[in-house]
């Protein structure tokens, strides 16, 4: 059963409205069906909205942010936990650990490297926690057809690929990460 969850996303708010109004969403129903939130520890972006969303909620939130972004002072100052660590390595060996699962939600290269180096890390027996994509607005369709291009070319199995959760909506992602 997921009672905590990493949650990678954007530092910014994206384009579409979209984005915001959903990732809000997902801190709420985080708090409301008391899954913790682990996340980066930013008050900006995607990031911050899905804090304080939980926090607003009476959920629990631990970000794990690194040093240098807290002199770019980006840190959320009001979350139940703060870990600072010393660089994005350790900060993702530590959001690994205090999670139970990983969920992509919109984001840029920063989120997409976080949630493969942890689909990778399962690929190879690291961990067998859910991988799963929030696909909001079908942010992510252009990213699935690299994944099918390269089961299509053999450098990925499909069982590989089918390991990943892929849903539409969080209440349905939910209920297939367990």
């Amino acid at each position: 059963m997921i009672q905590r969850l990493a949650i990678f996303c954007g530092s910014s708010a994206g384009n579409n409205p979209i984005y915001k109004e959903e990732a809000y969403q997902v801190g709420k129903l985080m708090a409301k069906k008391g899954i913790e939130v682990i996340y980066g520890g930013g008050k900006v972006g995607l990031m911050g909205v899905v804090a304080d969303a939980a926090l607003e909620h009476g959920g629990k939130v631990i970000g794990v942010i690194p040093e240098k972004l807290m002199e770019w002072e980006v840190g959320h100052d009001g979350l139940t936990e703060l870990h600072i660590v010393k660089t994005m390595h350790e900060r993702k060996a530590m959001m690994a650990d205090l999670s139970d699962g990983f969920v992509a939600l919109p984001g840029g290269i920063g989120t997409m490297e976080e949630i493969i180096e942890v689909f990778t890390w399962h690929q190879i027996g690291y961990h067998n926690k859910p991988c799963a994509f929030l696909n909001t607005s079908g942010y992510y369709n252009k990213f699935f057809s690299f994944i099918e291009h390269s089961v299509s070319e053999g450098f990925l199995s499909q069982q590989q690929c089918d390991e990943l959760i892929i849903e539409e909506t969080f209440e349905k992602l939910l209920v297939r990460m367990g």
